[in-house]
This record gives C-alpha cells, sequence and structure tokens, in this order.
C-alpha cells in the first residue's frame, strides 16, 4: 500500500493515476436510482476530503448477470482497532493488493444479496467517524473514486489486473471494519 507522492488538490490525482487513496469524512450516501430497477447496482458515497468528491461502490455486477453468472458481491470484512485517525486528503498509490491482506489475515468472502449490501454501505456511512477507500480515479457527477473491488479478472471479465485493488475503511468509535469486495471467478 505505497505512496508514490502526495498532493494538495484531488483534481491533481486524476490525470493519468491508476490507483488512489482517499481520507476523509462522509457526507452522504444514497443508493443509485434509475427508472429500470434492474440497472440499479451502486451505493454512491459522498466524501469530504478537502473538496468534495463522489465515491461508487458496486452492490452487484451487471456483467456477470449479463454472462449468465452470479451477480452476487462477495464481500470479505476485517475489524481492527484503531488509536490515531488517519490524515484527511488524497494521494496517489502505488500498490493495494487483496492478497497482501488476505496473507496477513483470514478473511471470509460472503455472497450479499444487493439490498443486503447496500443497507451494510448505508449503515456503515451513518456511524464512522472517517472513511478510506482506495480504487481508481473518475469523473462523474463530481469528481470521485470507483473501482472500489478487487480488480482479478472474473467470470465476466478477462483482464486480469494485480495490486490495484480497491476497498473502504470505515473507522467507527474504536475500531475499524475493512471491506474487500470480489465478483463471480475471483481468487
Amino acid at each position: 500500500m505505497g505512496v508514490r507522492r502526495r498532493r494538495d488538490s484531488f483534481l491533481h490525482l486524476l490525470p493519468g493515476a491508476d490507483l488512489v487513496r482517499a481520507v476523509g469524512r462522509v457526507l452522504g450516501a444514497e443508493v443509485e436510482k434509475s427508472a429500470n430497477p434492474d440497472a440499479v447496482d451502486h451505493v454512491w458515497i459522498r466524501m469530504e476530503i478537502g473538496g468534495e468528491i463522489l465515491v461508487s461502490i458496486n452492490t452487484l455486477s451487471n456483467r456477470n448477470r449479463l454472462a449468465g453468472f452470479d451477480a452476487r458481491v462477495r464481500v470479505g470484512l476485517v475489524r481492527v482497532k484503531w488509536s490515531v485517525l488517519p490524515a484527511v486528503g488524497a494521494e496517489v498509490c502505488e500498490r493495494m493488493d487483496y492478497a497482501d491482506i488476505e496473507a496477513m489475515t483470514n478473511v471470509f468472502f460472503e455472497h450479499y444479496e444487493r439490498a443486503d449490501l447496500e443497507k451494510l454501505l448505508l449503515d456503515c456511512c451513518a456511524e464512522a467517524r472517517v472513511l478510506e477507500v482506495w480504487g481508481a480515479p473518475y469523473r462523474h457527477r463530481l469528481q470521485g473514486i470507483h473501482q472500489v473491488h478487487s480488480r482479478r479478472a472474473s467470470c465476466a471479465v478477462s483482464e486480469d489486473i494485480v495490486g490495484s485493488d480497491g476497498a473502504l475503511k470505515f473507522y467507527f468509535e474504536k475500531e475499524t471494519l475493512l471491506l474487500l469486495f470480489k465478483f463471480c471467478g475471483q481468487p
């Protein structure tokens, strides 16, 4: 989880960055809205990091569903006590790899139905003091972070990206909750 360089503004991270880490306060969270309920597959988290960003979290895989595979997301939860909150801001990261985390702790990945994952994310956002997120930068309604999941090949996606996984870490009163997200077929 090495850091390449620190920047004052998230805007500076967008050009050319493959993986970023951001830390800040949750401003709000909502389930994606669509006229077609089958198209809903995200929770959007608004976050303050010295400017507002939008974090996009997949709550199911439409790609897997359309290809005839299991669309549910598998979620690994890692709880750890914390003593110091990380500094608010954003930085470009060299690496974030689930394999490194799985080598240090016993992570069990459980399938979540979309509604259950939406509830977990919304509840965590409502209770967290701080949110730390890893993922790829993008621009949507706001600048933001997406690809907050394993980037390894899955049942429906053949591209295998190692070392650029995305994750969420919620800082609660006494402990953190790290959420790791995998799709069908990811190791």
